[in-house]
């Protein structure tokens, strides 16, 4: 174990420092600053190898925490990164970006505040990142199967790498200009610099995978000819179709789903795109949607400059500690502070939308407001209550409400290839579509979840093409295709 009077000693949990809010607002870099090395190896103390690590059991991935806690708190940084990345791919994403199920499932969760283990990987990553330790492993042998991967989201990647390294030939196609998916277009840079992935791109092409940008699979090239170039295909798409909201005037001006404000804002700030046709600067701006992708476009709108941030969740505010039904080591909903919500708007919940208001004249295309209700549960629906509607004021609202499923993008029509009663492709215990030869990994198979999830499934993917291609595999499959959570009771 790690200090033997770890948490007896070391009581308080310390996350990681932030910037101040009126400065980070002033641009777009993280949010989040480096822990001291003190505070860190004593965070890591706290860790007293509890005998069943439930932590394990949390973390899809099946990351050795009480192993790498020990070794940072002895002040063994490389030993720890090292036993880090043996069983995750990208600790520089997930530290970023991982809501932590580990931690919801630590031991000393119980009675005591968890284990920091997410800001432990964290700063794994960046000793790692800091002293140029992306070592390209490129794989002894070469075989001669060849593997086309459909989207470069953290699932696509991850298979990726993990075929590359087993020795075929890795080609990755991405629609968009650049590598990375939503990491790079639907995260802000104030969450995860875009530098970050481009250290860990330049790692994978030294190991030999090939990344062909600005490709659409069903337009530039079609599924057939990709069957017919390679040996086995992997759909890695992401689960990218919004969930819309149909209510009178949602196809007003000014009503747009998070992701196209998103994106546009992440190439502007990269540099790709001059300016951008959403901007919410001045404006009164209403967000629907109280996840992750909610909280990315309040904190875009307000370095934007917006006038006003507001969000609207259509359930009851999360409780602040765990409910009776969502006990330990389950990860549990709880009422969350994110970066984002500390730099101002304002959180309505139990609000319904009834109508986005337009305007007269010559705004009468455009939305000035959104007719809101409290919400009430009639059979089991969440519904807006009579009586109760006001108008609040909008001149731009964003959608973040999840989304439905991947593309077709004429799987169906090219592949035959099955969906199921989700939305999602459908896929066997080894992650195969109907179709042979065909997989599907992430998003795309499971439907939207958490970044830990996609990592874990492109890797037992992987496992899955390469025991296809070759009739054995010494590649991990940490999850199956039916897994949908991490709890023992």
């Amino acid at each position: 174990m790690a200090d033997p009077r770890g948490f007896l000693k070391v009581t308080d949990r310390v996350t990681q420092p932030k910037r101040p809010v009126p400065i980070r607002l002033m641009d777009y870099s993280e949010v989040l600053e480096r822990q001291t090395a003190g505070t860190l190896t004593a965070q890591a103390g706290r860790c007293m190898d509890c005998g069943v690590p439930f932590c394990h059991n949390g973390c899809p991935l099946g990351n050795l925490i009480p192993e790498f806690n020990d070794l940072t708190y002895r002040g063994r940084m490389d030993d720890a990164a090292a036993r880090l990345l043996s069983t995750n791919n990208f600790p520089e994403f997930t530290g970023k970006l991982c809501p932590a199920p580990c931690e919801a499932a630590c031991v000393l969760g119980i009675n005591q505040p968890a284990v920091t283990i997410k800001q432990v990987e964290a700063e794994l990553a960046e000793h790692l990142m800091e002293q140029g330790d992306f070592v390209p492993y490129p794989p002894a042998r070469h075989t001669e199967r060849r593997v086309a991967i459909v989207g470069s989201g953290p699932a696509g990647l991850a298979a990726a790498q993990q075929l590359t390294r087993a020795g075929h030939t890795v080609a990755v196609y991405e629609r968009d200009e650049a590598i990375g998916g939503l990491l790079r277009f639907g995260i802000p840079d104030f969450k995860l610099e875009k530098q970050v992935i481009d250290l860990r791109l330049a790692q994978m092409e030294a190991e030999g995978t090939i990344f062909r940008t600005g490709i659409e699979i069903g337009k530039d090239i079609s599924w057939e000819q990709l069957r017919r170039d390679y040996d086995a295909v992997v759909v890695a798409t992401g689960s990218t179709v919004p969930r819309e909201l149909p209510v009178p005037g949602h196809d007003l001006d000014g009503v747009h789903h998070a992701m196209e404000f998103l994106t546009e804002s992440n190439r502007v700030v990269s540099g790709v795109q001059q300016s951008t046709s959403i901007d919410a600067k001045g404006k009164h701006v209403i967000v629907l949607g109280g996840g992750d992708t909610g909280s990315d476009c309040i904190g875009t709108a307000l370095r934007q400059g917006a006038a006003s941030v507001t969000t609207l969740a259509i359930g009851v505010k999360p409780p602040t500690e765990r409910s009776d039904n969502q006990p330990w080591p389950m990860m549990p909903l709880l009422f969350e502070v994110q970066s984002s919500h500390e730099e101002g708007g304002q959180r309505n919940y139990l609000a319904s939308t009834v109508n986005f208001v337009s305007g007269e004249g010559t705004e009468k295309n455009k939305v000035i407001g959104v007719t809101v209700a409290e919400t009430e549960i009639v059979a089991g629906k969440r519904l807006p209550k009579p009586g109760t509607e006001r108008v609040l004021k909008a001149d731009l609202v964003l959608l973040a409400l999840g989304f439905t499923g991947p593309e077709p993008s004429g799987l169906t029509q090219a592949l035959s290839i099955d969906f199921d009663n989700r939305g999602n492709v459908a896929r066997d215990g080894y992650y195969m579509t109907n179709t042979e030869a065909v997989f599907v990994a992430g998003d795309a198979g499971r439907g939207q979840s958490l970044i830990v999830w996609a990592i874990a499934e492109g890797r037992a993917c992987a496992a899955s093409v390469d025991k296809f291609l070759t009739g054995s595999t010494n590649l991990p499959a940490p999850v199956a295709p039916n897994d949908r959570a991490i709890s023992i009771i």
